[in-house]
Order: structure tokens, then sequence, then C-alpha cells
């Protein structure tokens, strides 16, 4: 009995303290003592292996992980700095129209985000135009931050294949699939997201303006130091970096469709390299990345003077994400070796419901638990995934839903990326995480369910 209370009241510490703002590193080795310690777990085994080197640990995750983090947080601080990004944005509100500023913001935030560009580095390159944007449009400034989270939190993260998130890399390694697991569920699931959170969005900025709301910035905010197009690229050529990236990861899958598996005679340079590709989930996504990064470089003069300081910078601003998201896989694992989490484990999969539900409900409660997709995902396929392909599921199958599913229950109040949507733009839960919470976790858990009676329907 104590050791269970124990596992809820470290759990409910860790969300109290994340809520309070407090250092996420802190708050997860806080919330990890007080488990260890109801538990009666070893000290020496908890911090010394579960919580840094174990299957989940942080520094295992990190350490797998970190290249796809620094190459894509590279990627996003040139598209930044270079000014690309203000350019996609700037084009599409001379095509729909400043009013159209949440529709602007959400499609420019996911085409940053399905071009590699880390969710972190998304918020600091596009708030300051939406920012602008807002204020020209007059409208409340939570339905911005609800835009930059449907665009940057959602459907290009857990749903369209092919993306290079990190939510998308993981099922991968365990799975042995690839970034285009189930096309056809993820583009589904996907267009669920993304039409109910613009329609959502929109139907509150009209409700907005029918109540008196108006836009109402921050004490931090700048607008108008707001970063200006003049000199930015084209949008055209702003698309570029953003269109190799992608075609980069999709090539190895269309030259096997179109041609078959040519790599299993890799005699030539060619084959050689596709089979490189084929085999390495998260190396091949962050040579792309680089790639991109480099012919960025290239045609963007912005950044031409000084290359290396921008990559640096960027490299830079890998870190925080990085840890952010390690720290909690590190909790979690702490959270797997304890009684109630084998007992959690063993209740899941005895429940009388399809294994596709009940493997919705495993992924979510681990997302809700950690406060992140990512290290929901990596729980899951550590620990539970194996069972479920036991049951008979196939492993795209698996890997696409398991991943939607993550993005559920991961953006609750204490999640880490949340924190720092707000933190960045000078809000609180009270102002926003009511339109944040709408679009990142009560839609895609609807649009992962529509999925899933879809899968169950044709499989």
């Amino acid at each position: 009995m104590i050791a269970n209370l124990g596992l809820i009241a470290g759990l409910a510490l860790l969300v109290y303290l994340a809520l309070r703002g407090t250092n996420i590193l802190f708050a997860s080795l806080l919330a990890s003592l007080v488990i260890v310690l109801t538990n009666q777990m070893s000290l020496a085994a908890s911090f010394g292996e579960y919580y840094p080197f174990g299957p989940l640990g942080a520094f295992s995750f990190a350490g797998k992980f970190f290249l796809l983090f620094a190459c894509g947080a590279m990627f996003g601080n040139v598209i930044g700095v270079s000014n690309a990004a203000t350019s996609i944005a700037t084009a599409l509100t001379r095509k729909l129209g400043a009013k159209r500023v949440l529709w602007i913001v959400a499609l420019t935030c996911a085409l940053l985000t399905y071009g590699g560009v880390v969710v972190f580095i998304v918020i600091f390159s596009i708030y300051p135009l939406g920012l602008r944007l807002a204020e020209q449009a007059n409208i409340p400034k939570r339905l911005l931050l609800g835009a930059i989270a449907l665009g940057a939190g959602t459907f290009t993260l857990s749903a369209l294949p092919g993306t290079p998130s990190i939510q998308n890399v993981i099922p991968t390694v365990v799975l042995g699939t690839d970034l285009f697991a189930a096309p056809v569920l993820g583009f589904v699931g996907g267009l669920i997201m993304f039409v109910l959170g613009i329609w959502y969005l929109e139907s509150q900025r009209l409700k907005s303006h029918a109540n008196g709301e108006v836009f109402v910035p921050a004490a931090t905010d700048q607008i108008n130091a707001t970063t200006d197009a003049t000199g930015s690229p084209s949008w055209q050529l702003s698309l570029l970096p953003i269109a190799i990236v992608l075609l980069t990861i999709l090539a190895p899958r269309l030259i096997t469709a179109l041609f078959g598996d040519v790599s299993a005679n890799a005699d030539h340079w060619f084959e050689q390299l596709l089979a490189f590709a084929l085999s390495q989930p998260i190396l091949w996504p962050s040579m792309a990345l680089f790639v991109g990064s480099l012919i960025a470089i290239a045609i963007f003069p912005a950044i031409r003077k000084q290359p290396l300081k921008v990559l640096g910078d960027g490299a830079m601003n890998s870190i925080l994400p990085l840890i952010s998201t390690a720290v909690v896989i590190g909790f979690g694992g702490v959270v797997v070796h304890t009684a109630g989490f084998s007992q959690f484990s063993t209740f899941i999969l005895g429940l009388d419901m399809p294994p596709l539900l009940s493997m919705f409900m495993a992924v979510n409660l681990n997302s809700a638990l950690v406060g992140s997709s990512s290290g929901g995902l990596q729980i899951f396929m550590q620990t539970m995934a194996p069972d479920y392909l036991a049951m008979g599921i196939e492993a795209d199958l698996l890997h696409r839903l398991a991943t939607m599913a993550s993005g559920g229950f991961d953006s609750l109040p204490h999640s880490g990326a949340v924190i720092a949507l707000l933190t960045v733009t000078g809000m609180t839960h009270r102002d926003a995480y009511k339109d944040i919470g709408v679009v990142t976790v009560v839609i895609p858990v609807v649009a992962t369910l529509v999925t899933i009676g879809l899968a169950m329907a044709i499989y």
C-alpha cells in the first residue's frame, strides 16, 4: 500500500513542480527519490543504473538520440537566422490575408516541424512574427499559442508518415519499421487533427470577437522588434532546404518501392548507400537534416558570413530539449522498476478489449506519466510493445497507432513543451492552457480513436 501511495505521490510531485515552473531536471530527481524511498528500492541501483543508464535511462536516451536533436536544432537555427521561416509565413500572409493568422501560424509551424525542425526551435522562430500578426488581426493571444501548439506539436510529430520527429523515430529502433509505417492511417489521423484543430481555433476566434476580447501583449513581448521580412529569401528558395530534407529521408523508401530491394547485392556504392540508409533509422534522418543545413548555408546570404557560429548556436539550442526529454525518461526508468508499474502493465494487458484499444490506453497513460510523448512512447516500446506484437498486431500498424497515441495525454499541464511555450510567450496556464489542451490533448485523442476504429475495420 505504501509503495503504491509513494508512486502516486512521486507522480503528483512531478506534476506539481512542473506547474510551478521548477527546473525539470531537479523535479524529476526529487520525484524519483520519493518513489525510491517509498518503494524501498536500492538507491545505488536506482540512481546509478535505472535513472541514468538503464534501458530507459536518461543518458541512454540522450546518447542514442543526441545527433537527431543536434542536427534538428542546427537546421532550425539556420532556417530561423536566414529569415526563411519569416519568408514562408509572409508568403502565406499575402496569400491568405492577415486575418487568417491562425491558419498562417499553424501551417508554417507544421511545415517546419515536418521538415525536421524541433518544436522548441519552431516556437522561437515563429512566435515573433505570429505576435505581430495577432496584433494586426486583434485576436486574443491565447489563440496564437493554440495555433503554434497545433502546427508544431500534433499531426506533424505523431501522425504524418515520413516526419523525422523523435516520436516517429523511436518505434523504428524497437520494431524494425521505417518512418513511413502505415502511411494511409497516418495521413487520415493527421488530417483529422488539423481539420478539427483549425476549426476549433477559428470558432474561438469568432466567439472572442463577439465577446469583445482583444489582443493584449505580455510585459515581455517586444512587438516593435519583430523580425522584418526585408532582405529575406524568396519563399520558393526558403522551401528548398526543407524539401531536400524530406526528399532525402523519403528517397530510400521510394527507390525500394519502385525497384525492389536493390540493396540486397550491395556491390556498387549506390547500393551500399541505400543499404546504409535503410538500416539507420536515427542516423539517416540526422544526416538529412545536416545536409539541409549545409544547403541552406550555401543559398542564404544572411548566414554565409558566419556559418560555423549559426551551426554552433543551433547545436547548443538542442541541449535544453534533449535534456528535458531525457530526464523525464530517466524518471520513467525508475517508475518501471516499481511493483506498481508491473501491476499496471499486467492490468492493461489483461483487459478484455481489442488489443489496439488497450495499447491506446497504455501509451497514453505512459505519456501522461512523464508529460512527454517521446518519453511515454519510449517506455511503452521498451516494456510493452513485444507483448502487443505477440498478440498479432503488425509492426507497421503498432508503430503508427502507438506514435499517434503518444501525442494525446503527453500535453497535460506538466508537459515540458507546454511549460516552454507558456514561458517563452509570457503567459500562464490559466491564460492559455484551455486552448492548448483542446488542440493537443482532446483532438489528438479523438483522431487516434477514429484511426484505430478504421484500422480495426480494415485489418
